[in-house]
């Protein structure tokens, strides 16, 4: 007989219609209910949203369902004595909510009652996942692989208990979320907007120097759409079409705060913002002839503020022998530089100078 972990609910496995409208087995289970079985082929729902799984994982999973919940685990893996949670589904009213963590948005779920859900997957740390032998790592087995590669397929199941189905890329996708700003800095570059009026605007004053030198500023100043905090969701960055050091070089940032855009930052020619291969930020700076520096930055979901990771520079003025300084703490906006070595300083600046490319695209592209 198949065995039920009940907390104050009743689980049924009944006959009934899916999202979709066709004839599944289906689990139900209201909120702080868990239920660890071999699952039948078919629906999955709790109290507000259902998924479907499709038919070739038969057998091959359990799940833990509460109210706003739905996690997968593999069967054989916990069998085995592992956790073997591979991916959980998850939706919120309030970004705040799920913005931490390995979290990703990917699509929104609108109900009759007009309620708005934000769509996540969620994602296990190797601790919960962890198929281990003698301390170390394993490769995930095949059928652990195969189920964490339909994620998606199975997120795009989600439905609300009436019928109403997923929006898949709602609230995420960069080219409907930023129409507003990126209008914005189209008109600016094209009227040519003075600093007094960017800086009002919290827009670089950079646009008016590039205006300046080039008759052709629209084809110099370009826009990119990356989720460079790895929440799902895309960030905008604008910046100077340039090559060499200066090829990324980003001037603002925008990102989604509440399902809201908002401006996170702005650089300039001595204060240059740059993405990172590991989803971070880099910022460079002078401060002089005798001072240069660089702040790695990560940018946190659902805020728009930016999160010191590590500081490190050369400043001749506060020490002309020992130059170079390290941090890994900001206070009040206060860095709290330690002494450090020129073997130091240059093997950070050596990594932390291979910035990403984003793509720039012109803003003589955009079509109105």
């Amino acid at each position: 007989m198949k065995r039920f972990l009940l907390v104050s609910i009743l689980v049924i496995n009944v006959l009934t219609l899916t999202c979709c409208g066709s004839k599944v087995s289906t689990v139900i289970a209201t909120s702080e209910s868990t239920v660890n079985e071999k699952t039948s082929s078919g629906k999955i729902e709790n109290e507000v949203f259902e998924v479907m799984v499709p038919e070739r994982f038969d057998g091959m999973y359990d799940v833990d369902v509460n109210d706003h919940t739905i996690n997968f685990y593999d069967k054989e893996c916990k069998n085995e004595g592992n956790p073997g949670w591979i991916f959980g589904i998850q939706i919120f009213e309030n970004p705040d909510d799920w913005a931490f963590g390995p979290v990703v948005k990917y699509g929104e779920l609108k109900l009759n009652n007009g309620k708005l859900y934000d769509v996540v997957i969620s994602y296990p740390s190797e601790s919960q996942w962890g198929f281990r032998e003698d301390g170390w790592q394993k490769e995930m087995p095949a059928r652990y692989k195969s189920f964490y590669d339909a994620r998606y397929e199975i997120a795009a199941t989600v439905c609300g208990k009436n019928g109403e189905k997923i929006s898949v890329g709602a609230g995420a996708k960069g080219e409907y979320l930023y129409q507003n700003e990126l209008n914005k800095h189209l008109t600016a570059i094209k009227e040519a907007w003075d600093a007094t009026k960017l800086e009002e605007e919290n827009m670089s004053t950079m646009y008016v120097v590039i205006a300046g030198s080039d008759n052709n500023a629209l084809d110099k100043v370009g826009y990119a759409y990356r989720d460079i905090n790895n929440d799902g969701i895309d960030e905008l960055l604008i910046g100077e079409i340039a090559d060499g050091d200066w090829k990324g070089i980003i001037y603002d940032i925008y990102t989604m705060v509440d399902r809201k855009p908002v401006h996170v930052v702005s650089g300039w020619d001595r204060n240059r913002y740059f993405d990172y291969e590991d989803s971070l930020i880099v910022n460079e700076y002078s401060g002089g002839a005798n001072e240069s520096g660089v702040i790695v930055y990560s940018l946190g979901g659902n805020t728009k503020e930016l999160f010191m990771q590590l500081a490190f520079k050369y400043d001749g003025y506060t020490d002309e022998k020992n130059p170079w300084f390290e941090s890994y703490t900001k206070e009040n906006d206060d860095i709290k530089w330690e002494p450090s070595t020129e073997e130091k300083f240059n093997e950070l600046q050596n990594r932390y100078s291979k910035h990403v490319d984003p793509g720039y695209k012109a803003f003589s592209t955009i079509k109105q």
